[in-house]
């Protein structure tokens, strides 16, 4: 498959009709490391969004240091008094 000189494919018959695309559909483009996907345009939107929040997690894996707290405890110790803040 070649890309026109503005970046312009050709879907394939197969795949637009597996997809359920025709013309004036909308559809995006998503993508996953080294790969890119073809997808419906709402169906896109909450990729994105999904693929953003991953990318966002991976970036905070490891920031956080609980002391050794399970979940809930660290939870209890965000949501209780703070003793170690001065609020006056």
């Amino acid at each position: 498959m070649r890309v026109t000189t503005k970046g312009q494919v050709t879907i394939p018959k197969d795949i637009r009709d597996h997809l359920g695309i025709k013309p004036g559909s909308e559809v995006a483009f998503v993508r996953e490391a080294e790969k890119v996907r073809l997808v419906a345009a709402d169906e896109a939107t909450s990729e994105e969004r999904l693929t953003r929040f991953r990318a966002a997690l991976e970036r905070m894996a490891g920031t956080i240091d609980s002391g050794g707290m399970d979940g809930k405890e660290f939870v209890d110790w965000l949501r209780g008094p703070r003793e170690d803040l001065d609020l006056d």
